[in-house]
């Protein structure tokens, strides 16, 4: 199978589309398809994150789960949403901390990270793909072991990137991170059951901004721009 995704990604992870896992994620998809399942997200923005910033722009990874499972929400960046769909309550905590961190209001209606990740923040979930109102159903599909050797590769092959690992199912890949050259940053999730448990203060984003810069990296502009 051609594996539509971002040229430096392709180079990257070619070995990956071939191995018998890989084969497995495609067999699943073709599956749950032909038997009528509704998957998130569409086809074309399965790869948007790797899309959106290549490998060779990677500074920050934001890692999380799975896709949102709702009609409309999902579109490959972790914790986005596409213009027109109003944030979920995590990416509203998100905002809210940004905004006791930095100063920086954001939209109450618009939750569209592209901007982030065109600056080189990897918005990456775990699982690319979900079935339709049923959150982690694609989890075990073979997805994880993609996902787990894309942050490897990073980890590898690049040096000082910043990873944002909230909650406890990110912190569990702290493992594939080699922290001699890489920097991790830990909080708690942002949804509503655990962000005042260690997320609300826990001031990533300036946090982030200041490790880039003092490695002469330009800074993340975490403003939202609405269209």
């Amino acid at each position: 199978m051609e594996v539509k995704i971002e040229s430096s990604w392709k180079e990257v992870l070619q070995h990956e589309f071939s191995k018998p896992y890989f084969q497995q994620v495609v067999t699943f998809l073709k599956t749950e398809k032909a038997a009528g399942k509704t998957i998130y997200p569409p086809g074309s923005l399965i790869f948007n994150a790797f899309n959106q910033t290549p490998f060779s722009k990677v500074k920050v990874v934001l890692l999380g789960q799975d896709p949102y499972h709702g009609a409309g929400q999902a579109h490959g960046l972790s914790f986005s949403v596409p213009n027109g769909i109003k944030p979920p309550p995590s990416l509203v905590n998100i905002f809210k901390e940004i905004q006791n961190d930095i100063g920086v209001a954001m939209p109450a209606s618009y939750g569209n990270l592209t901007r982030w990740a065109e600056q080189g923040v990897l918005l990456l979930n775990a699982a690319l793909t979900v079935r339709a109102n049923e959150p982690f159903s694609h989890a075990k599909s073979g997805w994880a072991e993609f996902t787990d050797a894309v942050i490897q590769k990073i980890s590898d092959e690049k040096k000082g990137i910043v990873f944002l690992l909230w909650g406890r199912f990110a912190q569990d890949k702290q493992i594939l991170i080699d922290e001699t050259k890489h920097f991790v940053l830990k909080a708690a999730h942002p949804s509503p059951f655990s962000a005042d448990k260690g997320f609300f203060g826990c001031k990533h984003f300036s946090k982030t901004n200041e490790l880039l810069v003092k490695q002469g990296i330009a800074p993340i502009d975490w403003k939202l721009l609405t269209p």
